[in-house]
C-alpha cells in the first residue's frame, strides 16, 4: 500500500508535465490553424453549393411557412429537422445572407470545434503530442467548414461539445446538446447506440429516463411550430430514413453498380451488417468486463440481481466511467455507422474525420501504418469526383481500421477509485 502510494506520488509530476506539454501543443496548433483558416477564407475562392438553398428555405420559414412540403430551395425540399432552420435563420439575420461574413462565422466555428476536439484528446491521453497536428491537416475539412458552409459543421461541433460534457460527467447537459445536434442533422443519431450504452453504464435507471426525456423535450420544443400545424409533413421530411442518394455523389460505394446502389435490398443488407457489427462490438468489446451485452442489459433491467455476480456488478455500478471508454464507444460506434452508410457525400467527412487519429491509435498497428491509413483516407476524400478505385480503396481502409479496433485490447470501463455517483448520474 505504502509502495503504491509512493509510486503514484512520483508519477504525478511526470503526468502533469505530459498533460501541460499536450495542452501547450494543442494551444499552439489551435492558433496556427486559426491563422490558416483566415488565410483560406481570404484567398481561396468560395464554392457555392447549398448556401442559396439554405437561404431560400430559411426565407420561407421566416416568411411564416410551417409546412415542410413547401420549404424548398434550388437543390430540392428541406430534409433537416427544425434546429437547422433556427441556426441558419440566425446566420441570415447576422450576415444578411452574404457569403463572406458567413465564412467568418464558420471560421470561428471551425476553431471552436477544433478546440473542443483538442480538449477531448488531452483528456483521453491516447494520441502522442506530435500527432495532434493530424487534426489540422485535412484540406477537405477546412473546405467543408469555410468554403462550403454546410450544416454538418454545426451538428459536428455540438456533437463534440456533448462528448466533452460526457467526459465531465454532465450527463443531462450532454444529452440536451446531443439532441440539439440531432435537430440540425440526423446523422448524429449514429452515435445514439453508443451513447445509450454509456448512459446505462454510468447512470442510474432514473437518471437515464430523465436524461432521455430532456433530450426528447428539446426535439419537441424546437419542432413545436411545425408539429402543431403540419406534423405529418414535418416528421416525414425531417426524419426520412428511406432517402435514396444519387450514385454520382457517393464517395464510399461508387464501386457498386448504380442499380444495386439504389435498391432496397442493398440498403437492408447494409443495415443488417451495421446492426450485427454493432452488436458484436457491444458484446465482445464494450461489455466484456460485464459479461457481455445481454448479461449487462439483463442486469440493468432486473436491478443487477444476477445469481453469480451481483456483488461485482453493484460495485461497478458505483464507479465512474473511464474517459477512454466513453470516447472509444462514441467514436467506434459512429465509425461502424460510417462504414455501412448507404452513401457518404463529401461534407460527410466531417462526421468522423476528427475521430480518425483516436481510432488509429487505439489499434495495435505500427505508427507508420497508422499514418499511411490516415493519409489514405484523406486522399480518397480529396479525389473529385470519386471513382470506382477511390471508393473501393476507402472502403478497404475503413475495414482495415475496423479490424484493427476489433483486435485491440479492451480497456476497463470504469476508473479504479470507487467514486460515488453524483446526483446528475
Amino acid at each position: 500500500m505504502v509502495k503504491t502510494m509512493a509510486a503514484e506520488t512520483l508519477l504525478q509530476p511526470a503526468l502533469r508535465y505530459r498533460i501541460s506539454k499536450r495542452v501547450a501543443v494543442a494551444g499552439a496548433l489551435l492558433v496556427a490553424d486559426a491563422i490558416l483558416t483566415f488565410l483560406v477564407i481570404s484567398f481561396v475562392p468560395y464554392t457555392k453549393i447549398d448556401w442559396d438553398a439554405y437561404m431560400s428555405q430559411v426565407s420561407g420559414f421566416l416568411g411564416g411557412e410551417r409546412d415542410y412540403e413547401n420549404l424548398e430551395g434550388d437543390t430540392g425540399p428541406l430534409v433537416y429537422p427544425a434546429g437547422f432552420l433556427y441556426v441558419y435563420s440566425a446566420i441570415q439575420f447576422i450576415t444578411g445572407g452574404e457569403v463572406y461574413p458567413a465564412q467568418i462565422i464558420f471560421g470561428i466555428l471551425y476553431v471552436i470545434n477544433l478546440g473542443i476536439v483538442f480538449f477531448v484528446y488531452v483528456k483521453t491521453n491516447v494520441l502522442p503530442w506530435w500527432a495532434f497536428c493530424l487534426l489540422c491537416l485535412s484540406k477537405r475539412v477546412h473546405s467543408i467548414f469555410v468554403l462550403r458552409l454546410f450544416n454538418d459543421c454545426f451538428a459536428t461541433t455540438l456533437l463534440h461539445a456533448s462528448l466533452a460534457f460526457l467526459l465531465s460527467e454532465k450527463w443531462h447537459l450532454a444529452l440536451i446538446i446531443f439532441s440539439g445536434a440531432v435537430s440540425i442533422k440526423m446523422n448524429v443519431l449514429l452515435y445514439a447506440p453508443s451513447l445509450l450504452l454509456l448512459m446505462l453504464k454510468g447512470m442510474r435507471i432514473g437518471g437515464v429516463i430523465s436524461a432521455l426525456l430532456a433530450a426528447a423535450s428539446v426535439q419537441i420544443f424546437l419542432a413545436l411550430p411545425f408539429l402543431l400545424s403540419h406534423p405529418i409533413s414535418y416528421i416525414s421530411r425531417a426524419f426520412n430514413l428511406g432517402r435514396v442518394f444519387i450514385h454520382f455523389w457517393s464517395v464510399n460505394f461508387k464501386f457498386v453498380r448504380e442499380e444495386i446502389f439504389v435498391s432496397k435490398e442493398f440498403a437492408i443488407i447494409l443495415l443488417i451488417l451495421h446492426l450485427v457489427i454493432l452488436t458484436a462490438f457491444s458484446h465482445y468489446k464494450w461489455c466484456k468486463h460485464e459479461g457481455g451485452i445481454f448479461r449487462f442489459l439483463s442486469s440493468r433491467i432486473f436491478s443487477g440481481k444476477l445469481a453469480s455476480s451481483s456483488a461485482q456488478f453493484l460495485a461497478y455500478e458505483a464507479k465512474v466511467l473511464n474517459v477512454n471508454h466513453i470516447v472509444t464507444l462514441m467514436f467506434v460506434g459512429n465509425f461502424i455507422g460510417i462504414i455501412f452508410a448507404r452513401s457518404l457525400h463529401y461534407q460527410f467527412y466531417s462526421w468522423y474525420f476528427h475521430s480518425l487519429p483516436f481510432l488509429l491509435w487505439k489499434t495495435r498497428f505500427p505508427t507508420p501504418i497508422r499514418l499511411i491509413l490516415f493519409a489514405g483516407v484523406e486522399l480518397c476524400w480529396n479525389i473529385y469526383p470519386s471513382n470506382v478505385y477511390s471508393s473501393f480503396l476507402l472502403f478497404c481502409i475503413h475495414l482495415t481500421i475496423l479490424l484493427g479496433l476489433w483486435f485491440a485490447p479492451s480497456e476497463c470501463p470504469y476508473v479504479d477509485s470507487g467514486k460515488p455517483l453524483k446526483k446528475d448520474e
